[in-house]
Parts: structure tokens; sequence; C-alpha cells
């Protein structure tokens, strides 16, 4: 099994050398930029979180309601984590251990 995939993305070629330009400046990787933000969009990042519901009123994706549902059931999800006070590496065992469980029954 392949350990990385490659993604690629069509960008018009201004915006490409502007973030090309503003990552030289901030001397930071595209590679290691795009994936780090990946990684703080997927742990629920609180900045990120911000920027992607702003982002989404600004175009119109989801509408309030929507947007509120989902801000109320990740700090539901996130008071449900301190409550149980679990690492994220025993959250990721758990999950393991139910994805193990449930295909042997299907087996």
């Amino acid at each position: 099994m392949k350990k990385y995939k490659v993604i690629g993305y069509k960008f018009p070629v201004k915006l490409h050398a502007e973030l090309k330009a503003r990552l030289f400046y901030d001397e930071i990787p595209m590679t290691k930029f795009i994936r780090s933000y990946v990684e703080a969009y997927l742990n629920k990042d609180s900045l990120v979180l911000e920027f992607i519901n702003q982002y989404k009123e600004q175009e119109k994706i989801q509408n309030k309601k929507k947007r509120n549902e989902n801000k109320k059931l990740i700090e539901k999800g996130e008071k449900i984590e301190s409550l149980f006070n679990l690492s994220k590496e025993e959250i990721e065992d758990i999950y393991d251990v139910i994805t193990d469980n449930t295909r042997g029954s299907e087996v």
C-alpha cells in the first residue's frame, strides 16, 4: 500500500506566482504549507475553522443554520474529548479497534 498520494491542482498563473513568492518570503516550502494547512483543517484547528466558516459565509456555502449546527457539533465533540481526557493516539487506537471489529463481523 502506498504511503503517500500525489494531489494536483490547477491554479491561475498569477495566483500560483503570488503564492510561490509569498511562501518563498516566509521560507515555507509549498508542500509543507499545503500539508500543514490540511492537517490543521483535519485537526479542527480553531483558526482554520474560523477561516472556513468565513469563507462559507462569503461564498454562500451552507446556510447559517447548517453552519451553526456544525459548529455546535464540533464544540460537543471537544467537550466529549475533554470529558474522557483521551489523547489523539488513544482515540485513534479506539477507532482502530472499532474498525477491526467491524471488519471481523463482515467476514
